[in-house]
């Protein structure tokens, strides 16, 4: 039977190659907040999109509700969305902090909390949170990446004691540094030969949702063993 699986940061990285691998069998919806990205990733994958910032509550629930409304259920959401920041502390960019404490931590609970009413009244679901290895180590120069990323880390590990009496399932996947744009983004020279190709992370991703429901798999880490 096909999964309703709901992918925030689906229109590039790691999003993108998950909505490649798992539209296949399933009615994967991809949230972002670039329509245009959005419109060919679904295109070319015969899934479908919302336009959504995650960080804004009030616009996640709608899109939720939305979904809700034409597939009746949410099996599976992948907290995905992301972005980087390092430096040191005093020259980080205070707009570019608060950009990425509300779409890595902040976004990662709103999305969350959008669909925990739907899953408990389904007695089922699975939330999978894309954390990183950043989630449980610490270094200098990625104090506000390291914060958020140890907050999904708190988040995840508590959400999955307060959920699982309603049979919602709860895994924090920490994978080190992905073959993904990123970096690039914030015009970052970075040697990615030894980063971990996405392909990989959506193998373990695509695991996790094929387990059983009875089983839980509530946290996991991947990474090259070059790194």
């Amino acid at each position: 039977m096909k999964k309703v699986i709901i992918i925030t940061g689906g229109s590039d990285g790691l999003g993108k190659t998950l909505t490649e691998s798992l539209s296949k069998e399933n009615d994967v919806i991809i949230l972002a907040t670039s329509e245009e990205k959005l419109i060919n990733v679904a295109n070319n994958n015969g899934c479908n999109y919302k336009v959504c910032d995650v960080s804004n509550y009030f616009l996640v629930e709608k899109c939720i509700n939305e979904i809700i409304e034409k597939f009746g259920k949410i099996d599976v959401l992948i907290n995905n969305a992301g972005l980087w920041i390092q430096e040191e502390l005093d020259n980080n960019d205070s707009e570019r902090i608060n950009s990425v404490v509300d779409v890595n931590l902040l976004g990662v609970i709103n999305c969350t909390k959008a669909v925990i009413p739907v899953m408990k009244q389904n007695k089922n679901g699975l939330i999978i949170n894309i954390n990183s290895q950043a989630g449980i180590n610490h270094k200098a120069e990625r104090v506000v990446y390291n914060a958020t990323k140890w907050g999904v880390t708190g988040f995840s590990k508590s959400l999955a004691d307060e959920v699982a009496k309603y049979g919602i399932r709860v895994s924090n996947v920490m994978p080190g540094m992905m073959k993904t744009d990123m970096f690039n983004k914030m015009n970052i020279q970075k040697n990615m030969i030894n980063g971990i190709d996405t392909k990989e992370v959506a193998r373990l991703i695509q695991f996790i949702i094929d387990t059983p429901s009875d089983v839980m798999i509530p946290e996991v880490g991947i990474k090259n063993i070059n790194n």
